[in-house]
């Protein structure tokens, strides 16, 4: 499996709510249709009062992550015709957006 972590920053123009509309009502259906996905999360930031929070405020304000079958699935979705459509929206929502490959290890917890 091939792992993608999207890391977002929504537009100045656009509302916590708005942001999250989008990305689920308009984004999500067209993301998930690519060909090869496997698995598709939506992570949303939220307010942070914990034990342990940095000094500085997080700058990301959502972080999706996606599985692919292999390289080739990965490389097949994102070179098809409707990918760049995809991202011209996604660049209309977004103020910064920073893509990851990563691997993923599980560790159990003892």
């Amino acid at each position: 499996m091939v792992k993608i972590v999207w890391l977002l920053k929504k537009a100045d123009h656009l509302t916590d709510e708005q942001f999250k509309n989008w990305w689920l009502e308009s984004h999500v259906p067209i993301a998930r249709a690519a060909p090869g996905l496997r698995k598709y999360v939506v992570n949303f930031g939220r307010p942070d009062s914990f034990a342990g929070k940095p000094t500085f405020d997080c700058e990301w304000d959502g972080v999706a992550e996606q599985w692919f079958e292999s390289d080739e699935a990965l490389n097949a979705a994102y070179s098809r015709q409707v990918s760049s459509e995809i991202r011209a929206d996604t660049m209309a929502h977004v103020a910064r957006l920073e893509r990851l490959i990563v691997e993923e290890l599980e560790i159990p917890i003892i």
